[in-house]
């Protein structure tokens, strides 16, 4: 009986590819991590994550040791601006001279009206989704979580606090690592800010924006609050939202 053929090895490219997915969709992530989910040697990942750098595709991040924070900074990899925008922003440049001739002939209202629209299309389409998960804010925003990804924003979501002994002290963290519209919303942060809006009158709770990658963050992190046993609220009723300001790049 012949010998069975060698399998033919994954061509280079292929295999970088994979790294900066898996970069795209846990990161902030350690090379140690990539290389656990991805089943690569340590010295194969840092080999693709120097060719990434190289071509400026992901960069280093330093974070805080948890939960103390003491020691020496961990260097996690993220997607850099330029890895965001090779995912393809098709038609953005034309959009955000659009909106810029739109917001000098009718002001700077007519383009939050548009952004407004915008949003309530993705709220009238979310909706039904986040509904079917109950009452729970977790399963709620899991399911808003799952929405944002089929439509690219790569969402996830993580409870953080969960030692803490009062249940007001935890929250979830609705993290995007992808933002298909993220350059015309560094023009025009009002999209940022109706988005948010959006998330609040979803989930039915206050919630406040940490981190935008308009605004040259890593993610878009969403702080959704748990324990305020807050029903959901209509898409009709007025809900606060908290927003961090958000300052354009220099």
């Amino acid at each position: 009986m012949p010998a069975a053929s060698p399998v033919a090895p994954e061509p280079e490219e292929r295999t970088r590819d994979r790294v900066l997915q898996a970069v795209l969709h846990q990161g902030p992530v350690s090379a140690a991590e990539l290389g656990e989910s991805l089943g690569f040697t340590p010295a194969a990942v840092r080999r693709h994550l120097d060719a990434l750098s190289r071509e400026g595709l992901v960069e280093v991040k330093l974070v805080a040791n948890q939960p103390a924070g003491a020691g020496r900074p961990a260097r996690r990899y993220v997607l850099s601006h330029r890895g965001q925008t090779n995912r393809g922003n098709d038609y953005l440049d034309i959009a955000t001279s659009a909106l810029t001739d739109l917001a000098h002939v009718a002001g700077e209202e007519a383009v939050a009206a548009f952004a407004e629209r915008r949003f309530a299309e993705m709220e009238r389409r979310y909706r039904p989704i986040v509904e079917a998960a109950g009452d729970s804010l977790e399963d709620r925003a899991e399911a808003l979580s799952g929405a944002l990804s089929g439509d690219r924003f790569v969402a996830s979501t993580r409870t953080v606090g969960f030692n803490q002994p009062a249940a007001m002290l935890q929250s979830i963290q609705l993290c995007q690592g992808h933002c298909p519209i993220q350059d015309l919303a560094r023009e025009f942060p009002v999209f940022c800010d109706e988005e948010t809006k959006v998330f609040a009158r979803l989930l039915g709770v206050d919630v406040r924006r940490l981190s935008t990658l308009a605004s040259g963050g890593h993610v878009c992190t969403t702080h959704i609050p748990l324990g305020r046993n807050q029903t959901p609220q209509q898409a009709e009723k007025r809900t606060r939202v908290k927003l961090t300001k958000q300052e354009r790049p220099r």
